[in-house]
C-alpha cells in the first residue's frame, strides 16, 4: 500500500501507475504532475474509499480530471476552487489552470454525463479560510499542487492541519505539492504565488497530526533513476519532467497520505501567515519567479523565446 513519498522514476514503472494513466484518459509520460493525478487516485483507491456512497471534497481542483474519476466510482464530490476575481488577479483564469463551472471537471468524458450532473457538485472555496460547514462531512479529501500557492509556508501548513476537520474519523486526506530536493533550510518561504517545502515543514506537519492522533508515515527517499537525474528549467517541457528548477532550487512533487484518527478533536491551527518579506531581496525575487512560473504557458507557444527565457531566467534569478 503506498505511504507518504517523493515522486520517484520507480513509479512510473509499476502497474497502479499505468492502469491509472489509462483510466484518466492521459498518455503515459514522465511528468510529475500525471504522478500527483495518479498517486491521489491509488492511494484512495487501495483503501477502499472509491465506492458508491463514499464522499469527497477537492480543494483548488481546476480543470484536473480527479472529480470525474472519483464520480465514475460512484463517489459523490464536492469540488471547490478558489473565486474568480481572485483567480484572475493571480493569473490562474489566464493560463487555464482554474475551474468556475462544473461542466469544467468533465471535459475528458470519464464520468457518464447524467451520474456526473447527479453525483459532482462545485463551489469557490478559499483554501486559507474553510468554512466550518464542511466538519465531519467526508470519507476523502484531496488537493493536486494547490497548498503551495496559499500565500507562506506557514499557511500550507495552516491548510493541511485544518482540512482534516472536515474528514471523518477514519478519513483519509492526500495531498501533493512541490519538494525542496536542493535545501532543508533556504527556500521560498513567503510569496503571494508559490512556495516551496522542505522535508523539515513536512517533519513538523507530521508530528502535529500524530500528536492529534493522527496516522502518517512517510518516506523521503530520493530516486537515483536515469530519467530523474535531469532537471528541467523554465518554461517547463512537458515530457521528461520529474524535476524542475524553481529559482536557485531543485523540486520534485511529494505525496502526503494522512488518515484522521478516531479521537482527533478539531485543529485550529493560526499561525503568522503574512504573505511576503517586505525587502528588497526576498519580496522582488520571489514574486519574479513567481510570474516567471505562471509565464512558462505562454513562453511555449512562442517559438523561438524558449532560449531567450531561459537566459532571461538565469540573470535574474541565478
Amino acid at each position: 500500500m503506498l505511504t507518504s513519498k517523493l515522486c520517484n522514476q520507480d513509479d512510473f514503472e509499476k502497474g497502479w501507475f499505468r492502469e491509472a494513466c489509462r483510466i484518466l484518459r492521459e498518455p503515459f509520460c514522465y511528468n510529475r504532475k500525471v504522478w500527483e493525478w495518479c498517486f491521489i487516485y491509488q492511494a484512495l483507491l487501495e483503501r477502499g474509499l472509491l465506492a458508491p456512497g463514499r464522499k469527497g471534497l477537492g480543494f483548488g481542483v481546476g480543470k484536473e480530471p480527479l472529480a470525474a474519476l472519483f464520480a465514475s466510482h460512484g463517489c459523490r464530490v464536492a469540488a471547490t476552487d478558489m473565486e474568480t476575481r481572485a483567480a484572475r488577479a493571480f493569473g490562474w483564469a489566464q493560463s487555464e489552470e482554474h475551474s468556475d463551472a462544473l461542466e469544467d471537471l468533465n471535459e475528458r468524458g470519464i464520468c457518464e454525463p447524467g451520474e456526473f450532473q447527479k453525483l459532482v457538485t462545485f463551489e469557490h472555496m478559499d483554501m486559507n479560510d474553510i468554512s466550518a460547514e464542511h466538519d465531519n462531512k467526508y470519507d476523502f479529501t484531496w488537493s493536486a499542487c494547490a497548498f503551495e500557492h496559499l500565500g507562506s509556508i506557514e499557511a500550507g501548513k495552516r491548510f493541511v492541519l485544518n482540512q482534516m476537520n472536515c474528514l471523518k474519523p477514519g478519513g483519509v486526506a492526500v495531498h501533493t505539492t512541490e519538494f525542496n530536493l536542493s535545501s532543508n533550510s533556504d527556500t521560498l518561504e513567503r510569496n503571494p504565488s508559490y512556495v516551496i517545502f522542505r522535508q523539515q515543514d513536512f517533519d513538523w506537519m507530521v508530528k502535529a497530526l500524530r500528536d492529534a492522533g493522527c496516522t502518517v508515515e512517510i518516506d523521503y527517499t530520493i530516486g537515483t533513476g536515469e530519467i530523474e537525474s535531469h532537471v528541467d528549467l523554465p518554461p517547463y517541457k512537458t515530457d521528461p519532467h520529474l524535476r524542475l528548477k524553481i529559482a536557485r532550487y531543485t523540486c520534485t512533487s511529494i505525496g502526503l497520505i494522512i488518515t484522521k484518527g478516531a479521537e482527533t478533536g478539531r485543529f485550529d491551527y493560526q499561525p503568522d501567515t503574512t504573505l511576503y518579506h517586505k525587502s528588497f531581496g526576498g519580496g522582488i525575487k520571489d514574486r519574479l519567479v513567481a510570474q516567471g512560473i505562471k509565464f512558462k504557458n505562454s513562453i511555449n507557444r512562442i517559438p523561438g523565446l524558449r532560449l531567450l527565457a531561459k537566459k532571461i531566467y538565469h540573470f535574474f534569478i541565478s
